[in-house]
Order: C-alpha cells, then sequence, then structure tokens
C-alpha cells in the first residue's frame, strides 16, 4: 500500500514561486499514474495536474497551464509540483494523490491514495 506525504508549501507573495514535494512509500509508486489537486476554503476539491507512470503524459486544468509544472522521479519515488507566477487564487489545501492506473485523470474516482495535504497561500 502506498502512502503519500507532501511538503513544500508555504506563504509567498503574488508572482512567486514554490515546489511541491509528494514522497511515496511502497512499492508501486513507478507503476501508477499521479496527480495533484486543491482545495480553497469553502470550495470543492479541484483537478489541477497529472502525469502518467512514465512521466512521459502530463495534463493540467487551464488555469494553470504555462505556470505550474508537474514532474516525476520514480528513482526517488517522489512527484513534485514547481508553481511559478503564483496567484493569489491559487491558494489553498494542495494535495498529492496516486491513481488505480498507469494513467493520471482529472477525474478524483481515478485516484484511491491521498495525501494529507499543503497548504499554499499567495498573497496580494
Amino acid at each position: 500500500q502506498v502512502q503519500l506525504v507532501e511538503s513544500g508549501g508555504g506563504m509567498v507573495q503574488a508572482g512567486g514561486s514554490l515546489r511541491l514535494s509528494c514522497v511515496a512509500s511502497g512499492r508501486t509508486f513507478a507503476t501508477k499514474g499521479m496527480g495533484w489537486f486543491r482545495q480553497a476554503p469553502g470550495k470543492e476539491r479541484e483537478f489541477v495536474a497529472a502525469i502518467s507512470s512514465s512521466g512521459r503524459d502530463t495534463f493540467y486544468r487551464d488555469s494553470v497551464k504555462g505556470r505550474f509544472t508537474i514532474s516525476r522521479d520514480n528513482a526517488k519515488s517522489t512527484l513534485y509540483l514547481q508553481m511559478n507566477s503564483l496567484k493569489p487564487e491559487d491558494t489553498g489545501v494542495y494535495y498529492c494523490a496516486c491513481a488505480t492506473t498507469a494513467w493520471g485523470s482529472a477525474r478524483n474516482d481515478w485516484y484511491n491514495i491521498w495525501g494529507q495535504g499543503s497548504q499554499v497561500t499567495v498573497s496580494s
């Protein structure tokens, strides 16, 4: 069973950058698609980015395209989210998630393992 632990969140001014990391325990990380989701106060959790098990295929929600980059290092069992040009609307708790297949997805129900979340706050 994979367990996920996020780190790298914090507070930054608009226009700044942060990099989130998600370290996975267990033996199956390299065979699973992974995703990042976020939840702002009072809002539902929303998809941010996803990546296939090999790392070759990635996709993003429209509002973060060109600013965020998802990547993975299977040798280190680690998922990353590099966030540049941050905006106040990017504020929220960011969760990494492990998919049930080798493909990532924008759908919550494709993921069965979630991290504890990491707070990202962007001030204007």
